[in-house]
């Protein structure tokens, strides 16, 4: 026994020491960062390298410190870094908090990250699009931009008060705009990326009333102060943080109704589109819920609102997602629509939180791996994105082709793949809430997998399958297509990703092994209630809903004719779809004009009115004092005639009083 305690001595030394300096796993990405970005054309030659090498190091750092909390009779630590804003009673630590939560979201964030890194170095080699200065300095740029990306993501996932937590949220911010408009000199790249910024902020102002709240409340914002006093918060000023935190996740993951600029974030390049839409950007906000899930237990108005806005956009995503002919658009759209699915769950409060958290982590493999396919596929065909110009590529992109078709059976819930132990899971749950409420989000869920099964079809027959389209076709730039495959640093973590799209889902259902990891920091799983389901029944009907949407699918577009021209006799449902629903146009009517029209009114009130008014008085003191002055003329003459009409009307004036 002895032996075996002192054994485990150095164990317990190396897993403190991992620990305390846990700051390394956001120093190294952050480092990679500020070199790559002020070194110059000197990192040309090696500054893809450091980029990968420095986010690799993080995820080996961050896997070395998941195995040494493993265990632990302790799994939630707070460690305290230095005083970060000490002014008078607002008193904010900069801290990292290592919990099961935060621990999950590292190995994701750096581990996925990592394989987007390499697949980048293949696909920006021949980036000849907005180049200012080369190939190489705009992929030292790139790399720069994406470890400056994984850098803030952590320090929003790792830190231990919503401080820090905003520090890294409005750092992903600004990484996601420079990655989105990376291609400078295309207009509609620099759009996308001031439409994201700007939705954001909406969403940000949100979450910072909720911090602004929480101190004015409780006096801090430290997670564990705030949760151990939340029970102090009255009803009604509880319901007022968690709608706003909610605002916050609607920004920053797409939800409605502020998902508007997510598709648009297409217009950067592929790996952007991966990195943002899989692992991390458009997870912060399943995050902010799921870490203030003791918020939302003790608020059954903010649980619904969560819940709805999760139902609804999960919908909105599949229908917008069926009419894009964009293969990246319609990866967006499901995006959207799979972020849906997560803030659904974690919606569902105690009965949902860890399922919401593990479909986050079995999507962040199998949608990352359908955006580098995607982007696979445009490599070979000139950057080509319109799907009705592919077909037939399963021939000439094998490797592509499996790792996407393993990816999509994922996604689309196929028996046994990672997407059919997450996404089963929560629309059980969700029928399992009884009620009304059992058949809207459970009939909303299961819904959303039938047309997502429709969708991602559709996707993958018009591109690896049927005629080949794009056999008499030209590029904008008058070239033929020549399809091929990528090389092997891209086609690698493709293959990577696919193994974790085919087993995460059984490897963290089988024995609980998340669930119970995630019970310190989400609390433990409630079972779902009778529901208005048996639960036997409900895997059928998703499995059926899933294969309906498939032979749709292949009715409306494997056994007919792909017309290369987009048909612009379509009905209004999909006219709609392919507006965005007028998302777009609401968004405008609702907020942009009203803006614009308060901006304008004021700047007229401004020039008019305030400017006016200063300009009048200083035009009226000068004619006043133009006219005094011509009183002024030195003449000593016309100063006695002055005096003496001046006594003469004082003499008049006091006669004039004296009189009766």
């Amino acid at each position: 026994m002895t032996t075996s305690f002192l054994a485990a001595e150095p164990v317990r030394a190396a897993a403190g020491v991992l620990q305390s300096n846990a700051w390394v796993l956001i120093a190294l990405p952050l480092l990679g960062a500020a070199v790559l970005l002020l070194v110059g054309r000197r990192g040309n030659a090696w500054g893809h390298v450091l980029g990968c090498a420095t986010v690799l190091a993080a995820f080996g750092y961050g896997l070395a410190l998941f195995a040494s909390a493993l265990g632990d009779p302790h799994p939630v630590r707070d460690l305290y870094l230095f005083s970060w804003i000490p002014v008078n009673a607002l008193q904010v630590d900069f801290g990292l908090r290592l919990d099961p939560l935060s621990l999950v979201f590292v190995l994701l964030i750096t581990g996925v990250g990592s394989l987007i890194h390499i697949y980048s170095i293949g696909y920006m080699a021949h980036d000849q699009q907005g180049r200012t200065g080369g190939a190489n300095t705009e992929r030292r740029r790139f790399f720069g931009y994406l470890n400056l990306f994984v850098a803030a993501m952590l320090v929003l996932v790792l830190g231990n008060g919503f401080v820090t937590l905003y520090l890294g949220w409005e750092g992903v911010g600004l990484a996601s705009y420079l990655l989105i408009g990376f291609w400078q000199r295309r207009r509609t790249a620099g759009a996308a990326a001031t439409k994201a910024f700007v939705m954001n902020r909406i969403g940000d102002v949100g979450l910072a009333l909720a911090i602004f709240l929480l101190f004015a409340k409780l006096g801090t914002t430290q997670y564990t102060e705030v949760f151990a006093r939340a029970d102090e918060l009255s009803s009604g000023v509880l319901l007022a943080i968690t709608l706003l935190l909610l605002l916050g996740a609607c920004g920053k993951s797409g939800q409605v109704p502020l998902q508007a600029w997510l598709p648009d974030a297409m217009e950067g390049p592929t790996p952007v589109s991966a990195l943002i839409h899989a692992a991390t950007m458009v997870t912060a906000g399943v995050y902010l819920i799921a870490r203030a899930n003791p918020l939302y237990t003790l608020s059954e108005g903010g649980q619904l609102a969560v819940t709805i806005v999760g139902a609804v956009t999960l919908l909105v995503g599949c229908v917008i997602g069926c009419a894009y002919d964009d293969i990246k658009k319609v990866l967006a759209y499901s995006t959207v629509s799979q972020i849906g699915y997560m803030i659904l769950a974690v919606g569902l409060g105690p009965a949902g939180y860890a399922l919401g958290i593990m479909h986050l982590l079995t999507h962040g493999f199998f949608k990352a791996g359908l955006f580098l396919g995607a982007g696979s596929v445009m490599h070979g065909m000139n950057d080509e994105v319109d799907m009705r110009r592919y077909g037939g590529l399963y021939r000439y992109m094998p490797i592509t082709f499996v790792t996407f078709a393993l990816g999509y059976l994922a996604l689309i819930g196929f028996p046994f793949l990672s997407g059919y132990y997450s996404k089963d899971a929560i629309i059980e749950a969700a029928f399992g809430q009884g009620s009304w409420q059992g058949w809207v989000f459970g009939g909303a869920a299961a819904l959303g997998a039938g047309l997502t099964a429709f969708y991602m079809t559709r996707l993958v027959l018009m591109t690896f399958f049927g005629p080949r389209r794009w056999e008499n076709l030209t590029t904008a730039d008058g070239e033929k297509y020549h399809p091929h495959e990528s090389p092997a640093v891209m086609t690698v973590p493709m293959i990577l990703l696919a193994v974790g799209s085919v087993g995460a889902g059984a490897f963290f259902t089988f024995g609980e092994r998340l669930v119970g990891y995630l019970t310190p920091a989400l609390g433990e799983l409630e079972e779902g209630h009778a529901g208005v389901l048996p639960h036997v029944l409900i895997p059928v009907l998703t499995v059926g809903l899933s294969a309906l949407g498939a032979l749709a699918a292949w009715l409306f577009v494997g056994r007919r004719r792909v017309e290369v021209a987009r048909p612009q006799r379509v009905s209004p449902v999909v006219r709609a779809a392919r507006a965005d629903l007028y998302g777009n146009a609401i968004n405008r009517a609702l907020v942009v004009r009203p803006t614009d029209g308060l901006a304008r009114g004021l700047v007229t009130v401004d020039s008019r009115g305030v400017d006016g008014a200063v300009d009048g008085l200083a035009g009226f003191l000068g004619a006043a004092s133009h006219g005094l002055r011509r009183w002024q003329s030195g003449f000593v003459r016309s100063y006695a005639l002055s005096m003496f009409t001046g006594g003469v009307l004082l003499v008049a004036a006091m006669l004039a009083v004296g009189m009766p």
